[in-house]
């Protein structure tokens, strides 16, 4: 599937660079095919109306609620909406645009295996929507940016150019720490450690009951536990400068100290992981958790949703933490991992996307969202939530500190993606097919191309 996944980004990529050759985007030429018919048409896609064509990834949350939202927003703005929701969304959407038909709205995270967001970033293939947040919300009075809760629009997940606009507007957001089973530790009298001494004691506890300390769903879950273990062990500014690759980052004490933890936490993760480790198969290690084998795992709040009709552990009852401090006093973090929506630079019709885009962060579109699972970035959200989510979203009222931003975009380098650099390694290291000291020595001479192919 990767390699399927590859071939249609690379054909993808020279399609779309022949059509920006031949100038401007697909709506302004339909737009000039319909006043030619009689104008009715352009004049609709002028003022944002006629239909619209939305791709949604379907996860944990389902499909429901996209469906629920996309009607909504017919029903307020008389909009239609021509919906494609699928797990594998890249495999369904790729070889249609191909031929040129692109999706107007995209809801596809970065960080994905397929990397299809990360392609249409390095290839500057997504349209500026700095103009949405000025935008009044359809239905209501209120301006997307007066909804937005502050630092979601600031950060590279959201201008990944650092130009000063916004690309990817923030979607549902889970605050991202460690998950474990907290009637685990009440039963056996262990503390949740507070620093990673602690949790390197705890480690040795647990594996004399043949516990596991560690767990991961898929390699690609460390991006959050990374950066927000990179602003443990040195603040927001060893963080800025490492995730713009500057030289001579990677032979810091505070890079050092990174590398140290991820590879003895290596050491101390249940060895059937890496197998399993893929997109096919991580529910089986998060069920390591919930079956008492290894206590903690790296995920967001998303996982309740997503392992509600798992077996579980007598008594299981669902706890999370931040990341454990470096030191005793330091600061722990726990890392805001947000989805993001998009629209293609060949979108034909990009006002009406952009209507779409606005009307996510209504009171409706945000209801509907909440009923599923998930958590639009929006003011006032946390007081309208109940059950497990109370005690996640409030994380950051209890003493952790939020994380955010990600490794800047650099021009397409083959073979070379943070994902296959940075984390991927992790699962030889647990495995013993690696070394630590061979993942820095890789991640050293990608940094030098990327820090080379900044965009």
């Amino acid at each position: 599937m990767k390699k399927r996944a590859l071939s249609i980004l690379l054909c993808l990529l020279m399609v779309v660079s022949f059509v920006a050759g031949c100038g401007g985007n697909g709506g302004s030429g339909d737009a000039g095919e319909a006043e030619d018919a009689g104008g009715t048409e352009a004049a609709e896609d002028e003022a944002g109306g006629g239909a619209i064509k939305v791709a949604a990834i379907e996860t944990a949350y389902g499909s429901d609620m996209w469906k629920e939202v996309a009607d909504a927003f017919t029903a307020e703005t008389g909009i239609e909406v021509e919906l494609t929701t699928d797990k594998n969304l890249e495999d369904v959407i790729g070889p249609s645009m191909q031929g040129n038909d692109y999706p107007d709205v995209i809801h596809l995270a970065t960080g994905r295996e397929a990397a299809l967001t990360e392609q249409f970033i390095k290839g500057n293939l997504i349209a500026d929507i700095t103009d949405v947040l000025s935008m009044t919300v359809p239905g209501e009075d209120a301006k997307v940016s007066d909804k937005i809760a502050g630092g979601f629009t600031e950060t590279s997940l959201t201008n990944p150019y650092g130009d000063g606009k916004t690309y990817l507007a923030p979607m549902f957001y889970s605050p991202c720490g460690l998950f474990y089973n907290a009637q685990l530790l009440e039963d056996k009298g262990w503390e949740v450690p507070t620093t990673w001494d602690e949790m390197w004691e705890l480690g040795d506890k647990a594996l004399k009951e043949d516990i596991y300390l560690f767990t991961y769903p898929t390699t690609g879950y460390f991006d959050a536990f990374f950066y927000a273990l990179m602003y443990s062990a040195g603040g927001a500014e060893f963080f800025d400068k490492a995730t713009n690759y500057e030289e001579g980052i990677w032979d810091t004490p505070e890079a050092k100290t990174c590398f140290d933890i991820v590879a003895k936490l290596a050491s101390y993760t249940n060895p059937t992981t890496p197998a399993q480790a893929n997109d096919q198969d991580f529910t089986q290690n998060q069920q390591l958790v919930l079956d008492n084998k290894a206590i903690f795992m790296p995920n967001g709040t998303w996982i309740v949703g997503e392992m509600a009709e798992a077996p579980r552990a007598d008594g299981f009852k669902w706890g999370m933490t931040a990341l454990p401090a470096v030191e005793d006093g330091g600061d722990s973090y726990s890392y805001t991992w947000f989805e993001q929506a998009w629209i293609p630079s060949g979108a034909e019709n990009q006002d009406g996307a952009k209507q779409f885009i606005a009307f996510l962060y209504s009171d409706t579109a945000c209801e509907i969202f909440a009923k599923a699972g998930a958590i639009q970035p929006v003011l006032g959200i946390a007081d309208k939530l109940e059950g497990d989510n109370v005690m996640f979203y409030s994380i950051y009222d209890n003493g952790a500190k939020a994380a955010m931003g990600n490794f800047a975009a650099f021009e397409p380098i083959p073979g070379v993606e943070v994902r296959t650099i940075f984390f991927d390694p992790v699962n030889s290291l647990v495995s013993g097919e690696t070394t630590e000291d061979a993942w820095i020595d890789g991640i050293k001479s990608a940094s030098d191309q990327m820090r080379e192919n900044l965009k």
